[in-house]
């Protein structure tokens, strides 16, 4: 096998390690929205809790935005969820999924070429600005964004995972 074929499955299997843990951690949320809204959340804090695993997904992101297994399909469940639950305005899920993956990478290039940046308060801002791109309110998707979020440090995803 290639490395770069074993590079990319060794990403997939670290972002279904990460997926099945947002999965636990949006457990019992009744909200569809906050589930979408929690999980891009601590997602967008993982380029800086494992930068390793941050620059691989980076570089191999919009075949693993398409991908049958990792983030991709929860991505798509989630939002699935909102639009039947009446919570998002989404006309096609694949272009969300295209808005929402875009807007993922492009958050984690930013992380990296300005490591200054809070990389908790950006996060927040987008997953806000994807809120209300989605069909929230401005003050549902502030409140959302403002909630506490559990605790990702604990992770069993890293850098070694990707390599």
């Amino acid at each position: 096998m290639p490395i770069l074929e074993i590079t990319q499955a060794a990403v997939e299997d670290a972002l279904d390690v990460h997926g099945a843990l947002l999965d636990e951690l949006t457990t019992g949320l009744d909200d569809p929205a906050q589930v979408f809204a929690q999980s891009f959340r601590l997602t967008g804090r993982l380029h800086r809790m494992h930068p390793g695993l941050s620059k691989v997904l980076l570089h191999h992101g919009f075949e693993l935005a398409s991908a049958e297994s990792g983030l991709a399909p929860r991505v798509r469940r989630d939002i699935e969820a909102a639009v039947r639950a009446g919570r998002f305005t989404v006309a096609d899920t694949e272009l969300a999924m295209v808005t929402v993956a875009g807007t993922a990478l492009g958050l984690g290039h930013l992380l990296h070429r300005q490591p200054e940046r809070d990389d908790a308060a950006t996060t927040d801002q987008m997953t806000e600005d994807l809120l209300r791109m989605l069909g929230l309110t401005a003050a549902e998707a502030q409140e959302i964004c403002g909630r506490p979020l559990p605790d990702l440090g604990a992770t069993a995803i890293g850098p070694e995972t990707a390599a």
